[in-house]
């Protein structure tokens, strides 16, 4: 049946009412990495250094963890379609069970990668105050996925406002708890990077006591019964959470580690290229938070759709956004390819990084495209808690395709950075074409939709 253009622009500025809190949570939650950053580097290079290092580190397990916790989602958003409010709030509970599965183990792994950083020859002197941070950021593993779980909750039930006022709030605390802690400040003696570290966990406390409070006292979710006692763990909904969760995690944290080892191939290019693919791609990760928290937004709709027993909703749900996500993109690329001087200059005025990193804001252009269709595309398949292919895609795309493409052309034949940049839009491409490919495909289906 065709959608009328009413129906399609209802739909538009639903997914965009849904999805615009979301997209603000995630700028703001890189503010917090920005100030880390700032104010790391005020203290001294040693410092910068160690919190770039720890956090290179940190990001593939925090990741992980909090992308398989993303699976609460499309789950609730599927109870909420179909009216199975019982089944919501016993997700919820389940949920807790899940969070500790992951929080324990990530605990202690953060409180022991001393080893990894001297076996990948990191510079020694940068090691202690690396593993201070990484131990101080540990004690807030549990609290940040508390609060990453509660909040993927909520907007899977399409309340998504509260994260954003959160994420505002936790920014303000992180620039405090840094400042006091990082320059000893207030009677505290002075921590430098490790005090970054701890300011992390404080923050993430704060978040989750927070969020906590919210959802017990927000009147609509009262019907759910989320803090309702249970027995223990109940595993055909933990089962479920782990069977549409750790593949979504996996796949998260192959992207990001894609970026990270093009960054460190980078590093032996020179200092200032690695400078320049540092400002590119931080201008490329700021862009692509729009179409992220346009893709949760989509999980929930397309989720949504599927509780109803609607496939022809979900597919026309899934496809408004994954298009909408291509335009958006669009926007960015035409700002990158007309303005790159001027996003250049709020970051160096150093010629020789410029030059190079104009060059690859050109190549960021190209890809944004292509990153707004395959992160689109996986929302909408992460909405019907197809989530285990795509995994297989996103390993094909990125490791398969995109990091030999830009070894080979960036290192073995030395064209340099806009080899291992053409390397990620290779990636970026065919993890485009294939999810897109399979969300077609299944949403084809008339009958009853279940993830293989």
């Amino acid at each position: 049946m065709k959608n009328s253009p009413q129906e399609i622009k209802k739909e538009g500025l639903k997914l965009l009412t849904i999805g615009s809190p979301i997209i603000a949570t995630q700028l703001i939650s890189m503010g917090l990495n920005f100030t880390d950053t700032v104010m790391a580097g005020n203290l001294s290079a040693l410092d910068l250094a160690a919190v770039a290092i720890g956090n290179a580190i940190y990001m593939p397990i925090g990741v992980f963890c909090m992308a398989t916790l993303i699976a609460i989602n499309p789950i609730v958003s599927q109870f909420l379609g179909a009216r199975k409010f019982e089944e919501i709030g016993k997700s919820a509970r389940q949920m807790f069970w899940l969070i500790l599965m992951l929080s324990i183990p990530a605990f202690f792994l953060l409180r022991n990668l001393e080893g990894l950083m001297i076996w990948i020859e990191v510079t020694p002197e940068i090691i202690p105050i690396a593993d201070g941070y990484l131990k101080a950021i540990s004690w807030g593993i549990l609290p940040l996925l508390v609060y990453a779980g509660f909040r993927y909750f909520s907007e899977g039930l399409s309340v998504t406002k509260p994260a954003m006022y959160v994420a505002s709030g936790a920014l303000v605390i992180n620039v405090g708890a840094n400042y006091v802690l990082m320059y000893g400040k207030l009677g505290f003696p002075r921590l430098g990077a490790v005090g970054t570290g701890y300011a992390t966990a404080i923050v993430s406390f704060f978040a989750a006591i927070v969020f906590i409070a919210f959802t017990a006292s927000f009147k609509p979710f009262k019907r759910f019964n989320i803090f309702a006692r249970t027995k223990g763990p109940e595993w055909e909904y933990i089962g479920e959470l782990i069977k549409v969760g750790v593949p979504n995690g996996v796949s998260s944290s192959m992207e990001v580690m894609l970026f990270a080892a093009v960054s460190l191939l980078m590093g032996t290019l020179s200092v200032k290229v690695a400078a320049a693919h540092q400002i590119a791609i931080n201008v490329a990760a700021t862009m692509f938070m729009i179409p992220f928290g346009l893709s949760m937004a989509i999980s929930q709709r397309v989720g949504f759709s599927i509780g109803q027993g609607s496939m022809e909703k979900a597919r026309f749900r899934g496809f408004i956004g994954i298009i909408i996500c291509a335009g958006v993109m669009t926007l960015t690329a035409l700002l990158l390819f007309i303005f790159p001087d001027f996003i250049i200059s709020i970051y160096t005025d150093d010629t020789e990084v410029a030059l190079v990193a104009v060059s690859l804001i050109f190549l960021a252009a190209v890809f944004q495209i292509s990153d707004g269709l395959q992160v689109g595309a996986f929302g909408a398949l992460r909405g019907l808690k197809d989530t285990r292919v795509p995994m297989m895609v996103n390993f094909i795309s990125y490791w398969i395709v995109g990091f030999p493409i830009g070894y080979l052309l960036g290192i073995t034949l030395k064209i340099g950075p806009e080899g291992l940049w053409v390397g990620l839009i290779s990636g970026l491409t065919v993890a485009a074409v294939l999810h897109n490919y399979r969300f077609n495909k299944l949403t084809k289906k008339k009958n009853r939709f279940t993830a293989p």
